[in-house]
């Protein structure tokens, strides 16, 4: 192993390989900080440009876009309210109160940290764990997968806000979004009510844009207008800067960072999860295990650890079943797959038997671009916050611009945008009727994995049992019962918010 390590050290530790590498971080940050640029369209523009260099340094380079992404979105989410990517969507629930709080460089100096740390335990785990995880992985069937989504929405629970009925509503709003377009398994319409703009269903990035950013620059309009039009800064507040300080308030909090990173590296390995998951399940858990619940989205550190670490460490967790069994374990995933295959390369069982170089290279790789984006980051930080010196009647129209081409640019629709402002305009309303707007998120994000797998589980076998008679399945099932038993048991509880 230590003469793996020292090989991939010499393969990526070459001036090319590290200047493109560079490049590719900057542009991972850049790109995932404006909404709707997600971190799958940043490395599928970035394929083409490594066909022409060496496999180590085309796939160190598209790495470097891979973790710089990763954290980029946090920028927007804690300056503006908007997450860049959906991996940020929970990060915008502390980061940008902490951020509005008057303390916009703690927020993002606390998300930069947690993403560096949350990397490096991906790594960690990512070297010493990758066969036996993959292994568990990809005997996962469909009855495991519907009962890991299932608790992965007891989520919804602690994110109900002030009302329980109001959450749940907002949940159940956001999975009917999502089953509106063709059916996932027979791809026949339902809910388009005949229109064309509704033919091909509603795409997440539009919903998530929608609900988020378009919703939030609306109520910014708001404010400005109840100002009357003064055009005041997003954050008025001084920018500070104090890197050691955002450090300490990483590290003073290891069970929360630790405990999340696992979560991020575990739903990292199952194919088809993903960041967006990772991120709510990391914030969910560290909010049930908070002394003070409460706190959570008022603008505390924990959430803000808890989120970030839990989203970028699927950075390492993703590359599990790639490496160990050639199973991508996201779209990103898929695309660095695709490029080693190009280069001539096998992925799959053989390649850490056939080609070491390249695996120990990969984990350089995501060291060393873990490494240059904390460098980035903290060094540009100044730069990031200076959008809080923006005056809103600027930065609104110019996000709502970057947010409509965002949109378009993933499907080439014009029916997209309108779409976008739809969606935009309902969790407006929802917002000024005190829904949250978290569970809609959280269903449109769940509800198709979970519709898809049920019915593969019912159309392999029609027997039910196999829910709780499979191991892996009734553990998932056990842990959404646990969820909710806990989540009531705290609601219940003298002086906590009651339903409405």
């Amino acid at each position: 192993m230590l003469e793996g390590f020292a090989g991939g050290f010499l393969e990526v530790l070459q001036i090319a390989t590290l200047m493109t590498m560079f490049v590719g971080v900057i542009a991972g940050i850049v790109a995932s900080a404006i909404p709707g640029f997600t971190i799958t369209m940043a490395i599928v523009l970035t394929m083409p440009l490594t066909f022409y260099m060496p496999p180590i340094q085309g796939i160190a380079t598209m790495l470097g876009v891979y973790v710089g992404g990763l954290t980029g979105g946090m920028i927007s989410a804690a300056l503006l309210g908007i997450p860049g990517t959906p991996s940020a969507v929970a990060t915008t629930f502390d980061a940008y109160p902490m951020a509005r709080k008057g303390d916009p460089g703690r927020a993002l100096g606390i998300g930069i940290f947690a993403s560096f740390f949350g990397t490096l335990v991906s790594i960690v785990v990512l070297v010493l764990a990758a066969p036996p995880l993959a292994i568990v992985a990809i005997r996962l069937g469909p009855w495991e997968y519907f009962s890991l989504i299932v608790f992965a929405m007891t989520v919804i629970a602690s994110l109900v806000g002030r009302s329980l009925v109001r959450g749940l509503i907002a949940g159940l709003i956001g999975i009917f979004l999502a089953t509106i377009g063709p059916d996932p398994m027979m791809n026949s319409p339902r809910f388009t009510f005949d229109l064309a703009m509704l033919s091909s269903g509603l795409p997440f990035l539009a919903v998530l844009i929608g609900v988020y950013a378009v919703s939030q620059l609306l109520g910014e309009v708001e404010e400005m207008r109840s100002a009357s039009g003064k055009g005041e800064a997003l954050i008025e507040e001084r920018i500070v800067f104090r890197p050691l300080s955002y450090l300490m308030d990483t590290i003073r909090r290891p069970i929360n960072l630790i405990r999340s990173s696992l979560v991020g590296v575990f739903i990292g390995a199952v194919p088809g999860a993903g960041g967006s998951i990772a991120n709510l399940l990391a914030y969910d858990q560290a909010r049930r295990a908070s002394k003070d619940p409460d706190s959570f989205g008022t603008g505390v550190p924990e959430g803000v650890v808890a989120s970030e670490s839990g989203n970028s460490s699927t950075a390492g967790g993703g590359l599990i079943p790639m490496i160990a069994l050639g199973i991508p374990g996201s779209a990103v995933d898929a695309v660095l797959m695709a490029s080693l295959m190009v280069h001539g390369i096998a992925v799959g069982p053989r390649l850490m038997v056939d080609n070491p170089e390249i695996v120990y290279s990969i984990f350089v790789g995501l060291l060393v671009g873990a490494v240059m984006m904390l460098v980035i980051a903290l060094s540009s930080m100044r730069y990031f916050l200076m959008v809080t010196k923006i005056p809103k009647h600027i930065i609104v129209p110019a996000v709502l611009v970057f947010c409509a081409v965002g949109v378009f640019a993933l499907n080439n629709r014009v029916t997209d945008i309108y779409l976008l402002f739809f969606v935009g305009a309902l969790g407006y309303m929802m917002k000024k009727m005190d829904y949250p707007l978290a569970p809609l998120v959280l269903g449109v994000i769940l509800g198709p994995i979970a519709e898809t797998n049920l019915r593969r589980a019912l159309s392999t076998s029609e027997d039910l049992t196999l829910f709780v008679t499979r191991p892996v399945s009734a553990l998932f099932l056990a842990l959404a019962v646990l969820s909710l038993v806990v989540f009531l048991r705290h609601r219940m509880r003298p002086g906590a918010s009651g339903a409405s």
